[in-house]
């Protein structure tokens, strides 16, 4: 049973749509949500954008001022009157006059282009956070599960309500993986998010911790195998 504090988590990704009539900025941007744990939806037009945002999902928004059939401003006008979901703007100018109009709109960010993809991410995620207080790191939401129990202020994880005898590392590598289900994570990335010191450490330690997490699990199921080995790729936890 878990104890108070604790937080019983699977993760489903949130969704950015971004909407950008330059496939260079648009698909540079997803890939960096996605390397970032976030899923993504690309689309060019403001009335494409207003009817996959009815249709619903979406937790986000990446908005281009200019767009080819109508201004980002008024697709965020038009977008105010039904929903709340939290907008950056990406525009070509960094006028204060256009700026403001955009925070006037509902706008919860601002950003000029050239941009840093990374810098996106930071501000998508630190938006989702302030908005929603479940997000959990890797940009993921917090559903109840059966399999894992993840107390994030203690530290420590359950397997089918047994909690595991972890070390620290073992604790971050399996908390990672939790934070994606059903998507691979390469050693490289597994090393840089959970690896202060990765520079110096050498990627066979992620497979090390891999293996004792495993015989750990199976002292609970022997019949359950939750983290799977993708050959030349990585890891990922299964999604069941």
């Amino acid at each position: 049973m878990a104890t108070r504090g604790a937080e019983c988590t699977t993760i489903v990704a949130m969704k950015i749509l971004i909407v950008d009539d330059e496939p260079a900025i648009s698909d540079t941007l997803a890939y960096a949500l996605q390397t970032d744990g976030f899923a993504s939806e690309c689309c060019t037009l403001g009335a494409d954008a207003l009817a996959r945002l009815d249709a619903g999902g979406h937790d986000l928004v990446v908005l281009d001022v200019g767009l080819p059939d109508m201004s980002g401003f008024d697709v965020c006008r038009a977008l105010r009157r039904r929903s709340q979901v939290p907008v950056i703007f990406l525009t070509a100018r960094s006028d204060e006059v256009d700026r403001i109009v955009g925070l006037e709109l509902g706008a919860d960010d601002y950003v000029a282009k050239p941009f840093s993809p990374r810098e996106v991410v930071s501000r998508v995620r630190a938006i989702l956070r302030r908005a929603r207080p479940e997000l959990q790191a890797g940009g993921a939401a917090v559903t109840p599960s059966t399999h894992f129990t993840v107390d994030s202020v203690g530290l420590r994880i359950a397997y089918h309500g047994v909690w595991l005898s972890l070390t620290r590392y073992e604790y971050l590598l399996l908390a990672l993986l939790l934070t994606r289900p059903g998507r691979i994570l390469s050693r490289g990335q597994i090393m840089e998010n959970v690896w202060q010191d990765c520079g110096e450490s050498l990627e066979r330690t992620v497979d090390t911790h891999i293996k004792t997490l495993r015989g750990k699990l199976r002292a609970v199921r022997a019949d359950e195998e939750p983290i799977l080995t993708h050959r030349g790729l990585g890891y990922s936890i299964a999604v069941r």
